[in-house]
């Protein structure tokens, strides 16, 4: 399916049980076979950061994914039956004596393709304390297509997604735990990162509280021209869109930017 230019996105925009990887398996479960009872079949499923654990930190090496088994054998069958991509958010993983906040991505055969665990941690909610960054960025291919991944904070760090763009990158996966008050920040940055990069940005956040922190959803999907394309709103739900890669060639020739970048002065 290398050829393929349009795919079909549903996001899963869930809230998260704090500590409870039973209870969010279960859920999660139930929100992938919603899914894809769609009319219109996805092609990718997103699901949104740590969805396993949540922040659970002080705790978090006890029930981290141990080196991402219950996800990839919770994944991996449902990508076979359903014939359809998934990356898998984020999870809290135990890789070695390390945890790490890792997506793993997998296809329609529901192999494993791809990993990329956050390599910027971000110290308001004590990720550096409990948690490894990871030592790699995230570049895959879905159907095909080149694509990057990222995780919440690193939307902040515009060299990242540049990199991963200059790396061939049409589409950008993001699982997010963004809370309040930063909804301005959330959709800025977004919007910021598919226009300057000429890409598709897709990004899926939960909702609900966690403590005294609560989390606004508002689950995205942007195109290279910065336009919503969908947005949720601070319920949970399943959003969807249809994406058209072709839009991402045409923008980057009608404004040439990767051409007229002058790396040697900056």
């Amino acid at each position: 399916m290398s050829d393929q230019q349009q795919l079909n996105i549903a996001l899963l925009q869930m809230d998260i049980a704090i500590g409870e990887p039973d209870a969010n398996f279960a859920k999660l479960s139930e929100m992938m076979e919603e899914a894809v009872r769609a009319e219109i079949k996805p092609d990718v499923i997103l699901f949104p950061e740590m969805w396993n654990t949540g922040y659970a930190l002080d705790r978090i090496r006890d029930i981290a994914d141990r080196s991402g088994e219950r996800t990839a054998e919770f994944v991996s069958g449902f990508c076979r039956k359903h014939r359809v991509n998934v990356i898998a958010g984020s999870v809290s993983e135990l890789a070695g004596d390390q945890v790490r906040n890792t997506i793993f991505a997998f296809d329609r055969d529901g192999n494993r393709t791809a990993d990329y665990s956050k390599i910027h941690l971000f110290r308001l909610m004590d990720e550096e304390k409990y948690l490894h960054a990871g030592d790699k960025i995230g570049l895959m291919d879905v159907d095909g297509i080149p694509a990057g991944m990222m995780i919440c904070y690193d939307i902040r760090f515009p060299e990242l997604t540049r990199k991963l763009a200059l790396g061939g990158a049409k589409l950008m996966f993001v699982p997010a735990e963004w809370p309040h008050p930063r909804l301005h920040h959330w959709r800025t940055l977004l919007t910021a990162r598919a226009i300057e990069n000429q890409m598709y940005v897709v990004a899926c956040n939960r909702v609900g509280t966690s403590g005294t922190t609560s989390f606004f959803g508002h689950s995205m999907v942007i195109d290279p021209w910065g336009e919503i394309v969908a947005e949720g709103d601070e319920t949970e739900k399943i959003l969807t869109a249809a994406i058209d890669l072709k839009v991402v060639d045409k923008v980057r020739s009608t404004i040439p930017v990767f051409a007229d970048r002058r790396p040697e002065l900056y």
